[in-house]
Order: structure tokens, then C-alpha cells, then sequence
């Protein structure tokens, strides 16, 4: 069973910097495509990061150059640092996992695992 427990949320203000992660268990397939995705109340998901086995990574355009994906697969962690922070990143973000392939992709209709959210609040 895949479980996925995200951390490090939390309230900052306006250019400031949080580190996400989520820590993996029980996955075990050989190749990945991992994600984060972030809600605001009364909006869809949006998908903002991708990073698949290869380590090809994928962004939505309003965090390019912003925030950066990685995981660390001795740790099987997943991260998200997210730095120049603005109050429209505001959101419960969550991270998602599904086997690798051709669907890596930022839907969030094509991943089997999520973990259950942690809250950013960003102040301006």
C-alpha cells in the first residue's frame, strides 16, 4: 500500500521561501512520475511540478524560475522548494505519485496515489 505524507507547510510572508516534502512508502514500482499539486477553496487542482525517474522535470508557468522539484530516492522524499513566494501560491498543496511512462504529465485525472495536503499561506 502507497502512502504519501506531505510536511514542511506553513504561513509566510510575501518573497519569502518554504520547502515542501513528501515522504513515500510502500511504492514499488521501478519507474515513477511524482507531482505536486495545489487547491484553493472552490478551484480545481492545478498541477505546478513533475519530475519523473529520469529526472526530467515539468512546471506550470507561474512557478518557472520560482520553484524547483526534486527527490531524493535514499530518502524516498519528495520535495518542492518554492522561494520567491506570492500570496497567489496560497494553497493546500499535495503531493501525487503514479508509474512512469508516457502519462507523466501535470493531470491530476492520471495519478493513482496522493498524500493529504499541507497548507501554504502566503501574506503580502
Amino acid at each position: 500500500q502507497v502512502q504519501m505524507v506531505e510536511s514542511g507547510g506553513g504561513s509566510v510572508q510575501s518573497g519569502g521561501s518554504l520547502r515542501l516534502s513528501c515522504t513515500i512508502s510502500g511504492y514499488t514500482y521501478t519507474t515513477y512520475c511524482m507531482a505536486w499539486f495545489r487547491q484553493t477553496p472552490g478551484e480545481g487542482r492545478e498541477g505546478v511540478a513533475l519530475i519523473d525517474n529520469d529526472g526530467n522535470t515539468n512546471y506550470t508557468d507561474s512557478v518557472k524560475g520560482r520553484f524547483t522539484i526534486s527527490k531524493d530516492n535514499a530518502k524516498s522524499t519528495l520535495y518542492l522548494q518554492m522561494n520567491s513566494l506570492k500570496p497567489e501560491d496560497t494553497a493546500m498543496y499535495y503531493c501525487a505519485a503514479r508509474p512512469g511512462g508516457p502519462w507523466c504529465v501535470l493531470n491530476l485525472y492520471v495519478y493513482n496515489y496522493w498524500g493529504q495536503g499541507t497548507q501554504v499561506t502566503v501574506s503580502s
